[in-house]
């Protein structure tokens, strides 16, 4: 059995189009975790004729990256080989594209495979924050020994795909702090590759506003921090040069997974 878990909060508007690109003929069970929607996400669910659909309804906001965790949690309820995660706004990755990553779980051998979402850029294109982001990225993946295959790819950004063996090897908090997920199928040896690419402004994630943009950067390095430094699966710590990176990490709701 493979699954699709799809993050949203508040994605009405892009929801459909994530969910029609999907590979359906590859897919047996597709898991929208709607979570803080105050707009009609529920209702355009309604709309679509998919016999796939097992939304699961939060009233309350998870956090970040915490309905993939409720969503794995799901998912290894019901047994699956395999799990595809695309964001409840990535209406830009196509059918294409989650194929692969798919089919590089499914026929392949892939434990973990990713999205590379920045295939062609170089430093001098991003903002200094950015560039200080994927050099964080880049310390974990060298650290992993994962980085001549991957680079800089990360469960963090970009849809990606997980095996059942990856399921099962995890905890729920490997979800919610995606670099977590990362560094426990490196350091239990499995098979990890990048599986598609597209640009990051090609995702179709919309542009929000700049303290969004800060907050999200300060949580994935802070991320990646605590996966470089974690120990005995525990979280380490989310500093750098005396800085704790903390963004949205407060957020999470952990009292749920």
């Amino acid at each position: 059995m493979f699954i699709t878990v799809i993050p949203a909060k508040n994605e009405a508007k892009t929801l459909e189009k994530v969910i029609s690109n999907l590979p359906f003929d590859l897919l047996d069970c597709i898991i929208p975790v709607l979570n803080g929607c105050t707009d009609n996400s529920l209702d355009v669910l309604e709309t679509i004729n998919c016999p796939l659909l097992a939304p699961l309804w939060f009233t309350e906001p998870l956090g970040i990256d915490v309905p993939r965790a409720v969503g794995a949690i799901e998912a290894s309820r019901l047994n699956a080989d395999g799990i595809l995660f695309i964001d409840g706004d990535m209406f830009g990755a196509n059918k294409e594209m989650l194929t692969k990553l798919v089919l590089a779980v499914r026929d392949q051998g892939l434990d973990l495979a990713l999205t590379n979402c920045y295939p062609t850029i170089t430093r001098s294109d991003i903002s200094p924050a950015a560039a200080c982001l994927l050099k964080v990225r880049e310390e974990l993946n060298r650290q992993l020994q994962v980085f001549d295959i991957i680079g800089t790819a990360t469960p963090s950004h970009g849809p990606h795909a997980v095996s059942g063996r990856l399921l099962r090897l995890t905890s729920p908090v490997d979800f919610a702090v995606p670099p977590m997920l990362l560094a426990r199928a490196s350091r239990a040896g499995l098979n990890i590759g990048v599986a598609a690419e597209i640009t990051h402004m090609l995702l179709g994630s919309p542009l929000r506003s700049a303290d969004h943009a800060y907050k999200i950067t300060e949580t994935i390095i802070g991320d990646c921090l605590s996966a470089l430094y974690a120990k005995d699966g525990k979280f380490g710590p989310r500093t750098l040069y005396g800085r704790d990176y903390i963004g949205y990490h407060h957020e999470r709701r952990w009292d749920l997974i």
